[in-house]
């Protein structure tokens, strides 16, 4: 069994349409792996959330508070990974084999990469195997474990973003 490879995608204004489209084309919805995702759409998606889908939320958030990741099944994809940051923006990514061959990799890294900067304009993806999410902008920062990394975020959130990570 090969290791993953994760690509990711700076979303700083992550709205409702944006979210929906991620997880009604990458998310294996059926069996989303995490019961949890139907707290998050009620949350981020529709506004009606209530306690009970914020405590849900909340369980994600390390004991510090901030941001927090939550770990799907992809419809087409090994996984989909949605994280809000501790700045409101979103980091959506996908995760797939790595090939033991690092060329290939790369290569597989950037497709991803291009394909979800694309479609959710966003201004900077990374990918590397076995990459943690980032869930604040000093961790998308951090090149650690990044074996690509395109664009950057902006330096500050969107004003909606900020309202996004108040919820």
């Amino acid at each position: 069994m090969y290791p993953w490879l994760d690509a990711y995608v700076w979303v700083a204004d992550p709205g409702p349409p944006i979210l929906d489209r991620f997880i009604s084309t990458y998310v294996d919805v059926d069996d989303p792996g995490d019961e949890r995702l139907a707290a998050f759409r009620r949350i981020y998606l529709s506004g009606v959330a209530n306690d009970a889908d914020l405590c849900a939320i909340d369980e994600l958030r390390p004991r510090s508070g901030g941001g927090f990741s939550l770990y799907l099944r992809g419809r087409d994809h090994q996984g989909a990974i949605i994280t809000i940051t501790d700045e409101g923006a979103a980091v959506l990514g996908l995760s797939v084999e790595a090939p033991d061959d690092l060329a290939p990799t790369v290569r597989r890294a950037e497709e991803l990469v291009d394909h979800l900067r694309a479609e959710f304009s966003s201004p900077a993806g990374l990918a590397g195997v076995e990459l943690p999410p980032p869930q604040t902008r000093a961790e998308w920062d951090d090149d650690g474990l990044v074996l690509l990394r395109v664009g950057a975020p902006p330096l500050h959130p969107s004003p909606s973003a900020e309202i996004a990570g108040d919820r």
